[in-house]
């Protein structure tokens, strides 16, 4: 038997997102977030559909626990609906909603799988995007802080890893800029001002978590960045500034206020008084506030200088707004693609990993999403994923490369556990490693989920 490339410590688990899972959306006290409004509007989700029933991961929550234990996983990342637990958004918590998470926690940690809890993955409840309280306006900053202090305060005793924010950049540019995702408002500066509330409230929230339940607790505390790698399109200086300049665009705009204390130089030089500036309490509350670097990451680009006077987009993906970043993404034509439009490329990973690790200063890094979506027109074809596991197996020696070149990598979740509403693309996307019908809920393993299942098994049994 062939001795693991990871570390006996290192954690394979899978990530979900609570809108994208639960279905039960008018189940049980829960409120309505700013998804249930976007997904009615026509012409808003790919296939017209709306989660309504999705995974049924709230009526059938031990059952997929029960998977989770078939998978063998170390680890299962979940995010918290804050509509479930604030109808509407602040005041009296519901205690159903409240109810159900202390259940899924206590059930994972009878099975031996640790939680990682995500405090916001994108699901703003809509009573406080009505009232003018969105992540654009500071207003937000206090509420969201309420919110994590009952989370802490009821889950803090068995839940070690809190994530604040999933995807930041995301709710920024796709919520606040273009309008691709929910509330779809489409305005540059308050893309700016929704990735500025952010992080603020994320150094509320771990500054709250230091000094009120750490010493309890003993929990860690971090923020999931988004990021695709961008490499150079040719070895000209140029070219590598231009990917320089993108990936501090898209992470560094994030995580260098986390690591380094403030934006990237080159983001301040482009956008001047478009992006807010920090207190300098702030600054404090926000610098070092992360226990460990959560990293997910799907695929890589090709930057180059742009020819006018900005950049274009030829990719999947930006790094800020293109007029803004001022880079031309494209790929390599010899990359493989896939039906999102996302290349394989498993070497932008380690690659990734190692401007992460310098960057930074070595921090210790989880991949809390990696993936793979397929289209398939039989069920057969569904379950039968063979392009999924290829996939995942590039990218673990990807991580496994890393590891090599000193990176201190310590985890790899898989998104996504089970197919499920993949939110403007409604079911036209399949990331699961179960097949999920969306109309019923119901669910069946996929070949690469027995794959996950016996490498994760070979892990335990062979790892150093």
């Amino acid at each position: 038997m062939e001795t693991s490339p990871f570390p006996k410590s290192f954690q394979f688990g899978v990530s979900t997102a609570a809108f994208q899972i639960e279905g039960s959306l008018d189940k049980d006290g829960r409120g309505a977030s700013i998804w249930d409004e976007f997904a009615r509007r026509p012409g808003t989700i790919v296939d017209g559909s709306f989660p309504a029933v999705s995974c049924n991961h709230y009526a059938d929550w031990e059952e997929d626990v029960r998977r989770l234990q078939h998978l063998g996983v170390d680890a299962y990342r979940f995010s918290l609906a804050w509509p479930r637990i604030f109808p509407d958004g602040k005041g009296k918590p519901n205690p159903k909603g409240v109810a159900f998470y202390d259940r899924l926690i206590d059930r994972l940690l009878e099975a031996g799988i640790r939680p990682w809890v995500t405090l916001y993955h994108w699901d703003l409840p809509l009573a406080l995007h009505h009232s003018g309280c969105g992540w654009d306006r500071p207003d937000i900053i206090p509420v969201f802080t309420d919110y994590c202090e009952l989370c802490f305060r009821t889950y803090g005793d068995r839940v070690q890893n809190w994530i604040t924010f999933n995807e930041p950049w995301c709710t920024a540019v796709l919520g606040y800029g273009t309008g691709y995702f929910a509330p779809g408002i489409r305005d540059r500066a308050a893309c700016y001002r929704a990735g500025h509330h952010q992080l603020i409230a994320h150094g509320k929230v771990a500054a709250l978590y230091r000094e009120s339940f750490r010493s309890v607790q003993n929990g860690r505390i971090g923020m999931a960045n988004n990021c695709d790698y961008r490499h150079p399109a040719t070895p000209t200086n140029e070219d590598r500034a231009a990917a320089e300049r993108a990936l501090e665009f898209f992470l560094g705009w994030f995580a260098d206020p986390l690591y380094l204390g403030d934006y990237p130089q080159s983001m301040r030089d482009t956008l001047g008084d478009l992006l807010p500036q920090f207190t300098e309490l702030e600054k404090r509350d926000i610098m070092g506030s992360c226990d460990f670097f959560a990293l997910n990451h799907y695929t890589t680009n090709l930057a180059s200088a742009p020819e006018g006077s900005a950049g274009t987009n030829h990719a999947s993906g930006n790094g800020g707004f293109m007029e803004d970043l001022g880079v031309d993404l494209s790929n390599d034509p010899s990359w493989e693609n896939t039906h999102r439009n996302w290349r394989i490329v498993p070497w932008g990973l380690t690659r990734l990993l190692e401007w992460i690790d310098r960057r930074y200063g070595h921090p210790g890094i989880h991949i809390t999403e990696n993936g793979f979506s397929i289209a398939g027109d039989t069920f057969e074809d569904l379950i039968n994923d063979s392009d999924r596991i290829r996939y995942t197996q590039a990218y673990l020696n990807a991580c496994a490369d890393a590891i090599d070149k000193g990176v201190d990598l310590r985890g790899y979740f898989h998104w996504c556990l089970t197919d499920d509403f993949d939110w403007a693309n409604g079911y036209s996307c399949r990331f699961g490693l179960y097949h999920t019908d969306g109309n019923t809920g119901s669910k069946h393993i996929k070949r690469s989920g027995d794959w996950y299942a016996e490498l994760i098994r070979q892990h335990h049994i062979s790892a150093k």
